[in-house]
């Protein structure tokens, strides 16, 4: 149990790499809030891991939102009065095309999704773990911000915000004992996949798994093992640091 008696918050926990970071975090002995901003999905999830014998909980939240950050460090201490994780998973895209046919209203929403959500995140939580003596927190990138692809312009610039946001963090928060740290995950099979395609077809997948020396997409599982290392006491010496879980894109 690597996790045991831990509270982890998990954006966008609702699927794809969030719903299997949830699960596998729980599988560890860990405490769940599972975050989304639709409830269907994230209410699935904590009922799953709750049918198995876990313990999570759904709270529905806009990330890009500081109320809503608010809310949920509120809603994570009167549920389990502590936190000691916060994995920043929640992301969005543009739909892969020309940079210069993405409009404003999607270029916005990128980067209040996958940029602005980590200064509020911090706004909202840091002054807790300051207090608590210490604590993780993850932030799912993307190999776009490391090796970026054409057509994904905006989400490339807003993965390498992310980046060297988190990093710059682990500098500044490491004399609290605050860890943070980055995973990079290639495409995976999850409900952004179509967007970052531009389209789903068996040629467009083809496409893009040949990019990926390993030979196949990210997995969830994969995503959910590369944060159970960083957010462990095993992890408890690393912080600023980016692991690429590619397949190897991006050697």
């Amino acid at each position: 149990m690597r996790l045991k008696n831990k509270v982890a918050i998990v954006t966008g926990g609702g699927s794809g790499f969030g719903e299997g970071i949830a699960k596998r975090f729980v599988e560890e002995g860990c405490k769940v809030i599972v975050n989304d901003l639709k409830p269907a999905g994230g209410e699935r999830v904590a009922k799953e891991i709750s049918g198995a014998g876990g313990q999570a909980k759904f709270v529905q939240g806009d990330v890009s939102k500081a109320a809503d950050w608010d809310r949920l460090l509120k809603a994570t201490l009167d549920a389990y009065g502590s936190l000691d994780i916060v994995i920043n998973n929640a992301g969005t895209t543009h739909r892969n095309q020309p940079l210069l046919n993405v409009t404003e209203e999607d270029f916005d929403r990128v980067y209040a999704v996958n940029v602005k959500s980590l200064y509020h995140s911090a706004r909202a939580i840091v002054p807790y773990l300051r207090k608590k003596g210490g604590g993780v927190l993850i932030t799912i990138a993307s190999t776009a911000g490391v090796r970026p692809r054409p057509g994904l312009v905006w989400y490339n610039g807003s993965k390498g915000a992310a980046i060297v946001t988190s990093r710059a963090m682990a500098v500044e928060l490491a004399p609290d004992k605050i860890r943070v740290n980055v995973v990079n995950p290639v495409a995976g099979d999850t409900p952004l996949l179509a967007e970052f395609m531009g389209s789903d077809t068996p040629e467009m997948r083809a496409k893009f798994v040949a990019s990926i020396p390993l030979g196949r997409f990210s997995q969830p599982v994969d995503i959910a093992n590369a944060c159970l290392y960083l957010a462990s006491d095993e992890a408890n010496f690393i912080t600023g640091a980016c692991i690429e879980v590619d397949g190897g894109r991006c050697v």
